[in-house]
């Protein structure tokens, strides 16, 4: 897949394309549901597809202060995105210069002019331009006139019928509900970061050393708890207890966001790994001795091996 930071980017000879415009925060099944659709679209009529986002988040740039919790790194969301069969994404740094261009220019300046869009995929709900004035019917007024085809797509229902939405998700992680976030996004939620050294006492107090993870800003991190998940470090994967809060029992204030690597030996430090989160286990609770805590986190590993099927490996 090809990689554009900007229009500037895009190459002089770039043809005819199908393109497909979002935020595609998470790349949850809604938004999976879309690019199926354009990449579909452009291999019915022989064309590539591009997947347009933006960086930052718009709210961040509009209503300073409003950015949104991120279900997925850049670099995940490109990932993923890729798997989906795009052939180019194009990241629009988003501005308060672009956030003043108006729909029609927009359309006129991107779509046509720089991408030489042929088809134009994009969700119902689809709102673009200066105070989201530009809609999916907008594109469909102005399609016939710059010579593309205007798709939109149904958006698509999840669990008891909710829509399937980045808002959607993020309630379901806030909440701790790794099941329905799984269900909404067809893959656990994943949380990335630098393995920074904590306090020291898990190895050291409890015979359980954590690997800590120094999370990006603004990541969605699921309601403090206990959970079962998988380690990611590169192609490798490894059973995970994870443990989000404050540390009660040791008087902690920083919530931090810390696994225990089941079965698996080393040093984590520096490195850049990925946290998947399973299933829930339990809140966080303060004990009255270290022995009580200890006692329960060997209970936390049990299930978690339970939870993931890890003791019929």
């Amino acid at each position: 897949m090809e990689r554009w930071r900007g229009v500037d980017e895009i190459p002089p000879n770039w043809g005819r394309c199908v393109v497909t415009i979002g935020v595609f925060d998470g790349v949850h099944r809604g938004h999976q549901a879309l690019i199926g659709e354009a990449v579909r679209v452009g291999r019915e009529h022989g064309l590539p597809t591009v997947l347009m986002t933006f960086d930052p988040h718009p709210a961040e740039v509009v209503r300073p202060g409003s950015h949104p919790a991120m279900l997925v790194t850049l670099r995940r969301r490109a990932e993923l995105i890729a798997e989906q069969g795009v052939d180019a994404l194009l990241v629009l740094p988003f501005t308060p210069a672009l956030s003043q261009v108006s729909a029609e220019e927009f359309v006129h300046d991107v779509l046509v002019d720089r991408l030489h869009a042929a088809h134009v995929v994009v969700g119902e709900n689809f709102r673009f331009g200066h105070r989201g004035a530009g809609s999916v019917d907008l594109l469909r007024e102005l399609g016939p006139r710059f010579g593309f085809a205007v798709h939109g797509i149904t958006l698509v229902p999840g669990p008891d019928e909710v829509t399937v939405s980045s808002t959607y998700v993020r309630a379901c992680v806030g909440a701790g509900d790794m099941v329905a976030a799984t269900a909404a996004l067809g893959r656990p939620h994943r949380v990335e970061g630098f393995v920074v050294h904590g306090e020291g006492r898990g190895g050291a107090q409890l015979g359980y050393p954590t690997a800590n993870l120094d999370v990006a800003e603004h990541a969605a991190i699921p309601a403090d708890g206990i959970y079962a998940g998988w380690f990611v470090l590169g192609t490798r994967r490894s059973p995970l207890a994870v443990s989000i809060g404050t540390n009660p029992t040791f008087s902690g204030r920083e919530r931090t966001v810390e696994g225990f690597v089941i079965d698996e030996g080393g040093n984590f430090y520096g490195r850049r790994v990925a946290f998947d989160f399973v299933e829930r286990l339990r809140d966080t609770v303060k004990f009255d001795s270290v022995d009580a805590l200890i006692a329960q986190i060997d209970t936390d590993v049990a299930r978690t091996r339970q939870v993931l099927g890890w003791d019929e490996q």
